[in-house]
């Protein structure tokens, strides 16, 4: 199934997302430094994680990439394959229904239910 990997240069900002990713999804999410394409699922980056990755990326399809919206960052990321872009404004519950939209697309995912049961 993999992880949802929070890969972010602000540690408050990706421990606030892992949470409420947590209380959003029954797939293991957890911070991470540097992320691991083998055992993801979806990896959450910033901008500055991102400009460290080279290309070409092997899973583009599993970033979801929260940057600057400007030309050039918005370029970056169409090029290297990114399907899911965020900007730094945008709130918290826009990224985690990013991420679950992204998890839904690689088939790894069912949301929790409002009474904290899956449904079937």
């Amino acid at each position: 199934m993999g992880s949802i990997q929070v890969a972010m240069s602000d540690a408050a900002r990706a421990d606030a997302l892992r949470a409420m990713l947590a209380r959003s999804t029954h797939v293991p999410v957890q911070c991470v430094e540097c992320p691991d394409f083998n055992s993801a699922c979806v990896v959450v980056m910033d901008g500055e994680r991102f400009g460290t990755m080279t290309p070409p990326l092997t899973h583009p399809e599993r970033i979801v990439l929260i940057t600057r919206n400007d030309a050039g960052h918005l370029r970056e990321a169409w090029e290297a394959g990114v399907n899911s872009v965020l900007s730094e404004q945008d709130p918290m519950n826009t990224v985690v229904l990013a991420v679950l939209a992204a998890c839904l697309r690689t088939g790894t995912t069912r949301p929790k239910s409002a009474g904290g049961r899956n449904e079937h």
